[in-house]
């Protein structure tokens, strides 16, 4: 049975990048985690090490464990998620979102590295569909999708209200649901998810009579 790994490896794990999956350690350390299968070194310069998808899964695992803490226990509204220092693609409804500068450049450089992320484990290393982690990501990896593609997330306030998208998951399997209350910037919306990947269908609620996207990632 494969030893777990020691406490300084489970830090270098918990603060990978949590979009690409970058490691930053000791050589010693990172090749103990490609020694347990849980990271690998990108045959490409700078050779970077990223963790595999037994290394996300065991990350995921810590993330949701201190998230069920009583500490964590306290609901809170969604906000911006800066002060984290983790960066997070916006939803729509944010509170406190900044569209500055500085945002543009984080976003762009996620949305990079999760292109990097494709190439690295997609099959054949194609980039024009979304990955394993998107699979498991659908909202972030929607959300990210049209951030990068220069789309305005809602602000905070009352769902359909609020102009903007707002990405949303859904009871189906592998479909998140995407509302914009203007009905060209809906199907602009469209345009950027199947451009980036996703299969999309627009849809309208039987009550209210409003337009809504339906989104996949396409597997082929």
């Amino acid at each position: 049975m494969t030893r777990p790994p020691t406490a300084a490896q489970r830090r270098v794990i918990d603060a990978a990048d949590p979009v690409t999956g970058r490691l930053r350690g000791t050589e010693s350390q990172l090749a103990a985690l490609v020694k347990r299968g849980l990271a690998f070194r990108h045959p490409r310069p700078p050779r970077d090490h990223f963790l595999t998808p037994a290394g996300h899964r065991l990350r995921e695992e810590t993330t949701t464990v201190a998230a069920n803490t009583p500490e964590a226990a306290e609901p809170t509204r969604q906000s911006a998620p800066e002060s984290s220092g983790v960066f997070a693609a916006r939803v729509g409804g944010e509170e406190g979102a900044d569209a500055g500068p500085s945002r543009i450049r984080e976003v762009h450089s996620a949305w990079q590295g999760l292109l990097e992320l494709r190439r690295m484990t997609n099959p054949h290393g194609v980039v024009d569909r979304p990955c394993a982690w998107e699979r498991t990501h659908l909202v972030q990896a929607a959300a990210l999708a049209l951030e990068a593609a220069g789309h305005r997330p809602a602000d905070a306030g009352t769902e359909g209200d609020a102009y903007g998208y707002r990405v949303r998951a859904t009871p189906q399997p592998e479909a998140v649901a995407v509302r914009e209350p203007d009905a060209g910037a809906l199907r602009e919306c469209a345009a950027t998810l199947e451009k980036a990947g996703w299969q999309v269908g627009e849809h309208t609620e039987p009550r209210t009579g409003v337009r809504y996207l339906l989104a996949s990632p396409r597997r082929t």
